[in-house]
Order: C-alpha cells, then sequence, then structure tokens
C-alpha cells in the first residue's frame, strides 16, 4: 500500500496509549474524509485491538496500522511482541462486569477480522476490516 493510503503509529504499551491511538486514527480518517460512522466504528475497533494488546500481553510497545485496502475498505491492525501466536479467546462477562465484551465488539462490528504472525514484531497482527459505504 501506498504511503498515502496508509497510517502507523507506535505506542507504549500502557493504558494510555489507547487514547493516543484512538486520536491518532480518528485524524486519519478526517484527513481522508471517511464517513463518519465508519470512523467511530474504526475508532472503537482500535481501542478494543489496542487495549488487548496492552493487558492481555507482555509487549513493551504495540503498533496501530490503519490502511485503505481498496476505496470501500479499510483495514486496521494492532502488533503485539508476545511470545506465543494465536486468536485471542472471547470470556463471557456477566452483565455486571466492566470489561470482556471487545472481542464480541470486534466480531459485530467488522466485516473480518483475525490474527496473523506479526512480519513487524514478531507476536500478533490482530486486524479487522470494515466496509466504507459509498
Amino acid at each position: 500500500m501506498s504511503p498515502e493510503r496508509t497510517h502507523w503509529i507506535e505506542l507504549p504499551a500502557h493504558r494510555s496509549s489507547v487514547r493516543v491511538a484512538r486520536h491518532a486514527m480518528d485524524a486519519r480518517m478526517t484527513a481522508w474524509r471517511l464517513p463518519a460512522e465508519t470512523s467511530a466504528d474504526a475508532v472503537l475497533l482500535v481501542s478494543e485491538l489496542v487495549t488487548n494488546a496492552v493487558c492481555h500481553t507482555p509487549s513493551a510497545s504495540v503498533l496501530c496500522g490503519i490502511g485503505r485496502i481498496a476505496d470501500d475498505c479499510l483495514r486496521l491492525e494492532v502488533h503485539d511482541h508476545a511470545h506465543t501466536v494465536g486468536t485471542p479467546s472471547r470470556c463471557s462477562p456477566g452483565p455486571e462486569d466492566e470489561g470482556g465484551r471487545g472481542l464480541f465488539l470486534v466480531q459485530e462490528i467488522a466485516h473480518t477480522w483475525g490474527v496473523d504472525r506479526s512480519r513487524r514484531t514478531g507476536g500478533n497482527a490482530v486486524w479487522a476490516t470494515l466496509v466504507i459505504p459509498g
């Protein structure tokens, strides 16, 4: 993908980085003039994926990317430095639990999603795609 169709940011694996990732991705989507609904969905997905990488891997940093892989498709990626690579498992939170719904949201909002070995970090590359209406 060409640089004007992608954007990457590396962040420390701290909870405060979730907010930074959201703002960085939102700014890029605004520059690309994506529909507000697509941007809102993408920001939520990035937030959930970065949160999972920060909270559930031993990574010192995470790499967060967004790309226009076609005029009607957006791909979000979060790469960690975990030693074991595999699909994150969904948990079953109770009605009073404050967390545990991230992958459920990813599954419901994303057009497709999955996990691959990251060629950039050697850990997990959790990705999701969104269809851009138009």
